[in-house]
């Protein structure tokens, strides 16, 4: 199955011409005016090769937020952090800091624009943890890093599989599974398949405006 963005007529015109895998891209980014805040959204790639996963978010970025000319990670999670990217007209310029930057970041800067900061979720998320995570990483209130919410994440994580295992001992000795419907995270932007009917689809795809 494939991710999808939503994204509005006008600018899915202007994107399919010049990148047709940007319809896979997985991405969520925070509503258009919203106040600054320590996350722009969230990036979901299938991989951690920078070389393979930088072209196809620069083919979306490059129209919302300006040129991307350079990139930043912590190399932490990313095993090869090459210096220059190759993408659709240009060159992006990638970087690394250990101390100085969120292992679970991604910091891009545009030549006209500005600076932006994007939560990377991990590839092998599953779907449903993916789906809080993209949500909470582009509300425009929020206030927590890349690496808080990967750790709230995990604790919810956590919290539904004892929920699961004691509904399954409780099954086991004759109760039955039959419980209120529990209430999902909702996507502002990327929608998976796979997480589709555990949230139900939202906005389209918006852009920060500027820091």
């Amino acid at each position: 199955m494939t991710a999808t963005i939503s994204l509005s007529p006008t600018l899915e015109d202007r994107l399919s011409s010049s990148s047709p895998t940007s319809s896979s891209l997985r991405l969520s980014l925070a509503p258009a005016g919203a106040a600054p805040a320590l996350l722009d959204g969230a990036w979901w790639p299938r991989s951690r090769d920078l070389v393979a996963e930088l072209p196809t978010l620069m083919a979306v970025l490059d129209p919302l937020w300006g040129r991307i000319t350079r990139v930043t990670v912590n190399p932490t999670h990313w095993p090869v952090v090459p210096r220059k990217v190759p993408v659709a007209g240009h060159v992006v310029n990638v970087g690394w800091f250990r101390s100085e930057q969120d292992p679970h970041e991604l910091l891009l800067l545009s030549y006209h624009v500005g600076r932006w900061n994007l939560l990377v979720v991990p590839p092998w998320t599953d779907p449903v943890s993916a789906a809080w995570l993209m949500s909470a990483a582009s509300d425009p209130l929020g206030t927590s890093t890349a690496s808080r919410l990967m750790e709230q994440a995990a604790r919810r994580r956590t919290v539904t599989e004892t929920d699961r295992a004691v509904e399954a001992v409780w099954d086991s000795e004759g109760g039955h599974g039959a419980r209120e419907p529990v209430a999902r995270p909702r996507i502002l932007a990327a929608m998976p398949e796979e997480v589709a009917q555990a949230v139900a689809p939202t906005t389209t795809l918006n852009r920060p405006m500027g820091m």
